[in-house]
């Protein structure tokens, strides 16, 4: 089993942050690039140089072919809810 090792910021995430500061390692996103758009399961956030606590890349993979993709977490539009 996994271990997400992220430790989420000190302040509390609102509303007003962009989206990719909500996902966590294990939740099922949509990925946007344009017109094409495609669903997929984070397994690893990787942080950035200025501040590693926010993520600016994801290690996703998709949900239909199960190929591993880094991505631009600015791509992320959507948090597919858990039902």
């Amino acid at each position: 089993m996994s271990v997400d090792h992220f430790s989420p910021r000190s302040t509390a995430v609102s509303e007003k942050d962009p989206l990719f500061l909500h996902v966590k390692a294990g939740m099922t996103v949509v990925v946007s690039e344009g017109e094409d758009w495609w669903m997929g399961d984070v397994i690893w956030m990787e942080g950035g140089a200025r501040d590693p606590r926010v993520p600016t890349l994801f290690q996703i993979a998709c949900v239909d072919t199960g190929t591993v993709r880094w991505v631009n977490a600015d791509l992320v539009s959507h948090i597919v809810p858990r039902v």
